[in-house]
């Protein structure tokens, strides 16, 4: 056992470094964990572990080493597809059937392990020198950094957890190297471990925390990929969505789920990553919600509406003729003529543009267009898989030109009117106020004790919004742990309490309609960023500037639009950080938005994600800054325990107002040693000198006879002799204690 453990020892350089391998290497396995089989990445995993445990505790040749290893590999790939019922043996089938079975299943996996064994002996057999270390550490790096900066995927926790391996290997190489140069002084060194592991720690979480906590500044220069990606109107967007999270099989949010425009919004939550690749630009003089499709028919998990639900009112859009609006708004209206130019090649359902649409211009520069559909009820131009463009056969138009009327709304008129006034005589289609038969009545009791202050309709939206807008915290991961309840905005009100747009619009949404105001959801794009204008005006909303603001998958959004009868539907964001524009009568200063000043709504509404600028996923992360905290305070209370001595004489200086002579600091150090005797059971009678203590002591304690002797001359030599006492006397009497202590510890 002692060779065991000595050999051990001697090979602890060994052990660190298969120890930094095996954190890198599950880094990969977190980006491949979406892509990969459960199986495939559980055996992946199980490998590398029981590896690395081999590697370091088992003391035979390597050759032994392996051929276990690799008995250790199969056993672990036949557990994982037992688990996972990927072979289940028939009993009456052959011998030689079963096998024939068991290792065509097995294979798979076989080779995805037997390969993540092999790199890992192989790095930790190749990877030995410095400038290799560094080498291999600076590519895992930068492989991980251009997947997260060129792809949907966040990696900044992986990249940060690859960084601290590599610091932790660089720090080992380099004590196996002082180590071997210097066998002598790294004995002397070991006798103070508990230094030279906190300072260790100390600079590494100091490098962390700097990492964690530097500002994000934006490029003075485009890089060369995202500039041909946009001069190539191409990119790497995904039909996923902000407005559709997938979730795993464990609740949460799916790390391979990126933001954009989502097609199914039967399954709402989860969490997502921003993708900031470019959708669409947008020629306009004014800031524009980009309205895509509505959804009517609330399941509980999501928007649910079938063809049934959605069927009806479909007419030929002929491009240059006015589009009918049911519901159309009897206020003033404001026309607004913009242009729209597609920068990726997504097929997209419909043509997205500002409520109200009322006319097509032209597409892709014409006239000439057939395949475009226009639902009247809803306010949507959908396009067919029939699309025919200037005679030719496409998928989605390249660009095209609109015209919308933007309802100029009399707020203070609006705020004013109760529910009969709007609602009476208006043949409002039911599935405004659907809700499921399972919608919960906590969820009705909130929405009714919200508006409770509010008369009209108008106003309890307000209080609805301000309520959602000032309560919950905006996030793109939010913690699905806390989520109980079947329905997804019982969920999100009581339960998980934060989100992102999906979660604001739906239950705005449906605790509108649960007091009995129409109300329907929105998805498609927010305005957008405006860069060829200063901020200071590019932020104004409503300013006629005429301008470009390009769109990104980032700018994906969701929305609520409510019914207000004559004065039509209007768009409520309950989302913080955004202020959907809206043409009123009342100057930004009297509009009754009681969230936030219109000031901050500007500039809110540029942001299109609270946090996505400074603190995207995992930025800021909660236990690395509380880790690197807990370190440094550590670290400090190391400080003050280790210099307790110094700051004792500093505090005796404040009182006496001189600082202690040595004799008069060997003084106070035999009341501490002769304190320390006590706490031991060695006590003083109290008639005793204190020679007549140490002589009783060194016969209760011979161990400590020596440095009893030493500490009792110190000290009356320090109290009764005329010599004169330096500090070298002073320095050997706490020597002498803190031998004593050691010895006290050892009985």
């Amino acid at each position: 056992m002692s060779g065991w453990w000595n050999q051990l020892k001697a090979s602890w350089y060994r052990s660190f470094s298969l120890l930094w391998i095996f954190i890198i290497a599950l880094q990969w396995l977190s980006y491949t964990d979406p892509v990969w089989l459960q199986q495939t990445s559980d055996s992946v995993l199980l490998t590398l572990t029981v590896i690395a445990v081999i590697e370091i505790l088992l003391p035979v040749p390597l050759l032994y080493r392996m051929l276990v290893e690799g008995c250790a590999i199969l056993y672990i790939v036949f557990r994982t597809i037992n688990h996972y019922g990927l072979y289940i043996p028939y009993p009456s089938a052959p011998a030689g059937e079963r096998l024939d079975d068991l290792l065509n299943q097995m294979t798979p996996y076989l080779w995805f392990a037997l390969s993540a064994w092999a790199l890992m002996l192989l790095v930790s057999y190749a990877v030995t020198s410095k400038a290799r270390i560094l080498l291999f550490i600076g590519t895992n790096i930068t492989a991980l950094a251009a997947l997260d900066s060129f792809t949907s995927e966040v990696l900044w926790q992986e990249v940060a957890w690859t960084v601290l391996a590599g610091l932790g290997w660089l720090v080992t190489r380099h004590l196996n190297s002082f180590q071997r140069h210097y066998p002598r002084s790294w004995r002397a060194m070991l006798n103070y471990p508990l230094k030279i592991v906190v300072n260790i720690v100390l600079v590494i979480a100091l490098v962390i925390i700097a990492g964690v906590n530097v500002p994000s500044v934006r490029p003075t220069l485009t890089d060369p990929y995202t500039a041909w990606r946009e001069w190539n109107g191409t990119g790497t967007t995904q039909n996923r969505s902000a407005a559709k999270a997938q979730t795993d099989s464990s609740g949460t949010g799916s790390k391979g789920t990126a933001s954009g425009y989502s097609l199914d919004d039967s399954n709402l939550g989860g969490g997502f990553a921003f993708d900031y690749s470019p959708v669409m630009s947008i020629t306009t003089d004014t800031r524009i919600y980009m309205r895509g499709e509505t959804r009517s028919v609330y399941s509980g998990k999501g928007w649910s509406d079938n063809i049934q639900s959605r069927r009806g009112g479909l007419d030929s859009a002929e491009v240059g003729e006015e589009l009918e609006n049911d519901y159309a708004s009897k206020v003033p209206t404001k026309e607004l003529k913009y242009s729209v130019r597609m920068l990726s090649n997504n097929r997209y359902p419909v043509l997205f543009g500002a409520y109200s649409i009322s006319r097509i211009e032209s597409i892709e520069g014409g006239s000439e267009a057939e395949g475009i559909s226009w639902r009247s009820r809803d306010v949507e131009a959908l396009v067919g898989k029939d699309l025919v463009i200037q005679g030719k056969s496409g998928t989605y138009p390249k660009s095209y030109e609109l015209t919308s009327q933007l309802p100029v709304v009399p707020v203070q008129e609006l705020s004013a009117k109760t529910f009969f006034q709007l609602y009476d005589g208006k043949d409002v289609p039911e599935t405004y106020l659907q809700l499921p038969g399972s919608f919960p009545d906590r969820v009705r009791n909130l929405a009714a004790e919200v508006t409770a202050g509010a008369n009209t309709p108008y106003e309890k939206i307000l209080l609805l919004q301000q309520y959602l807008r000032e309560t919950f915290p905006y996030t793109n991961q939010p913690d699905l742990s806390r989520k109980k309840s079947k329905d997804f905005v019982e969920s999100f009100l009581f339960e998980i309490k934060e989100g992102y747009c999906d979660y604001y619009s739906t239950a705005l949404v449906t605790m509108a309609r649960s007091l009995d105001i129409p109300a329907r959801w929105v998805k498609g794009y927010a305005p957008g960023e405006q860069a060829q204008l200063p901020d200071n005006v590019a932020m104004q909303v409503g300013r006629t500037t005429n301008s470009n603001y390009t769109i990104t998958n980032a700018d994906a959004h969701s929305w609520a639009e409510v019914y207000f009868g004559d004065y039509g539907w209007l768009p409520i964001e309950a989302t913080p950080g955004f202020s959907a524009p809206m043409e009123t009568e009342n100057t930004a200063d009297d509009q009754p938005q009681p969230s936030e000043s219109p000031e901050q709504s500007a500039v809110n509404e540029e942001q299109t994600d609270p946090a996505g600028d400074a603190t995207d996923t995992g930025m800021f992360s909660p236990w690395i800054v509380a880790a690197a905290a807990a370190v440094i305070a550590g670290w400090g209370s190391y400080l003050l325990w280790s210099r307790r001595v110094s700051l004792r004489f500093l505090l005796q200086r404040l009182r006496y107002g001189r600082p202690l002579s040595p004799a008069e600091r060997i003084v106070a150090e035999t009341e501490r040693w002769v304190a320390m005797m006590r706490r031991k059971g060695c006590g003083r009678e109290g008639n005793e000198t204190l020679r007549e203590s140490v002589n009783r002591w060194s016969g209760e304690r011979p161990a400590a006879a020596g440095s009893l002797a030493a500490l009792l001359d110190g000290f009356e030599k320090a109290k009764y002799s005329p010599e004169i006492i330096e500090d070298k006397d002073w320095q050997a009497v706490y020597t002498e204690t803190l031998r004593l202590r050691t010895i006290l510890r050892r009985k």
